[in-house]
């Protein structure tokens, strides 16, 4: 069925409103029930040759969001980083795949009050995803001696680890996961679920902005977009779905008056602190994947520790606030040089304001007792980084000098104020999360924000709390279930 043109009304069946994690999985599976779908994506559509093509530094400001520092104000300013582009942020990501632990859904469904989503309702929307994603077990491979010896240092404390899951295939090391995979192994929706919702006849259209859900109180009946020419657009369809990510969803819903009041208010994160670290022996940390081992000995407090991506471009800016002989002489040992990130889910949450002219203002709260998950998840990434061979940490504080034991490590905790933190966050979920409205829910059992029809929100947002983990297999689970429960009624 051809969409249908008349001036600058179109009209489907379905509108997606983003293509990452969450769209993708809406895009395929309606495309497959028969759907004339069309896919809205504010960012461009880049192909694995041009991702190769340019440089990582061109790909993060192409590819992110505000170039991958979009700030979250506080105590102290987060930098946010999400993609924008056809694929969203799973082109840019690590390819992580994990399945939610059963408790993790147990308890969602205890604390939202919304049952249908544990562990034995996702159960074959999760093979499906690692069988279509062809996940595995990521080996260490050439390079990852970073990896390694994390996972060396885990073994010398008696900590459990274990190697990456991922969605990846024939993966060539080449370390540019988080700016585009430059061979096309990782298993983005670029590689993947999109082309299969192309070829069941689902269009995408990159480079245009929705502005916002047109309904008339009670069901959606479309959108308006602006396209790469700037004209303004109205999509007419008879259903639409949300996936424009923890931020652009949120802000979407508040534009267009539909659970405005709640929507965006609780914002839950993980944050990252990043740890360098010199070992005596040459690491040469730009050469492999992402990671291929993480530590998980406590991951039910909400803590993991990996390695990350590095080059000497992404090294600088980690040091852009620390004195220039600093710099200089971390970047001259280079080679003997790891970055480490230790992940930590947050309590405190933060907020989402959608501001005239398409613009966002976030703020969070941090809170003192994150304040004191932060100090403890450092201190367990210090151990285990000097049980692992380092000499020398630089720690995620621009003022704090470099750390040579466990001890300078705690006296460092001891110090250290939350307004000093450098922290980072990739991951941001539940701003407009499944739940009942007497327990602060926006959206229902189905994913549709209460009170309304013919509208679904099936991306992070919608997820009823922070997952503890990369959170992209929960997210495309919790879509799965969402699409079929549209298509299935």
């Amino acid at each position: 069925m051809r969409t249908i043109r008349r001036g600058r009304i179109v009209e489907t069946d379905v509108v997606v409103v983003g293509s990452g994690a969450g769209g993708s999985v809406a895009a395929r599976e309606l495309a497959a029930a028969g759907r004339q779908v069309t896919v809205l994506e504010e960012g461009p559509r880049v192909g694995t040759a041009d991702l190769a093509a340019a440089s990582q530094a061109g790909n993060m400001r192409r590819l992110y969001r505000n170039g991958g520092l979009t700030p979250i104000f506080g105590t102290p300013t987060i930098a946010y980083g999400e993609g924008r582009c056809v694929g969203g942020t799973t082109l840019v990501n690590g390819g992580l795949l994990w399945e939610p632990p059963p408790h993790l859904l147990a308890r969602w469904a205890a604390q939202s009050g919304i049952d249908g989503y544990r562990a034995q309702d996702l159960e074959v929307h999760l093979k499906t995803v690692t069988t279509r994603l062809g996940v595995l077990t990521q080996p260490h491979g050439a390079g990852n001696r970073d990896s390694q010896l994390l996972a060396a240092g885990a073994e010398r404390l008696s900590w459990d680890w274990q190697h990456a899951d991922r969605a990846v295939r024939d993966c060539l090391h080449r370390n540019r996961c988080t700016t585009g995979c430059t061979s096309g192994a990782k298993q983005s929706m670029t590689v993947s679920y999109l082309p299969q919702a192309e070829a069941l006849g689902a269009e995408i259209r990159p480079g245009t902005r929705v502005v916002r859900v047109l309904h008339d109180g009670r069901t959606a009946r479309g959108v308006l977009a602006v396209g790469p020419d700037g004209a303004r657009t109205v999509y007419r369809a008879r259903a639409v779905f949300l996936a424009a990510g923890p931020l652009g969803t949120p802000a979407l819903l508040q534009h267009s008056r539909i659970q405005h009041r709640a929507a965006g208010r609780r914002l839950s994160l993980h944050v990252n602190l990043r740890t360098i670290a010199r070992f005596p022996e040459p690491v040469h940390a730009d050469r492999g994947t992402i990671f291929t081992a993480q530590l998980k000995e406590f991951g039910d407090q909400g803590v993991l520790i990996m390695p990350a991506n590095v080059s000497r471009g992404s090294l600088a800016a980690a040091l852009a606030g620390r004195p220039a002989p600093d710099t200089r002489r971390l970047l001259a040992d280079f080679d003997h040089l790891g970055v480490f990130t230790t992940q930590v889910r947050l309590h405190g949450t933060a907020a989402v304001r959608a501001v005239p002219g398409g613009g966002l203002l976030l703020r969070h709260a941090m809170t003192a007792v994150d304040h004191g998950a932060l100090c403890d998840a450092f201190r367990k990434g210090a151990a285990l980084l000097f049980a692992a061979g380092a000499t020398e940490l630089t720690p995620p504080v621009a003022a704090a000098p470099a750390l040579h034991s466990p001890a300078d490590a705690e006296e460092f905790c001891r110090r250290v104020r939350p307004r000093d933190w450098e922290l980072v966050s990739v991951h941001g979920m539940a701003s407009a999360a499944m739940g009942a409205a007497d327990r602060g829910g926006v959206c229902d059992a189905d994913g549709r924000p209460h009170g309304f029809r013919g509208l679904g929100v099936c991306d992070a947002s919608v997820l009823p709390g922070v997952t503890g983990i990369s959170p992209q297999g929960t997210i495309m689970a919790f879509a799965h279930e969402i699409v079929s429960r549209f298509n299935n009624p």
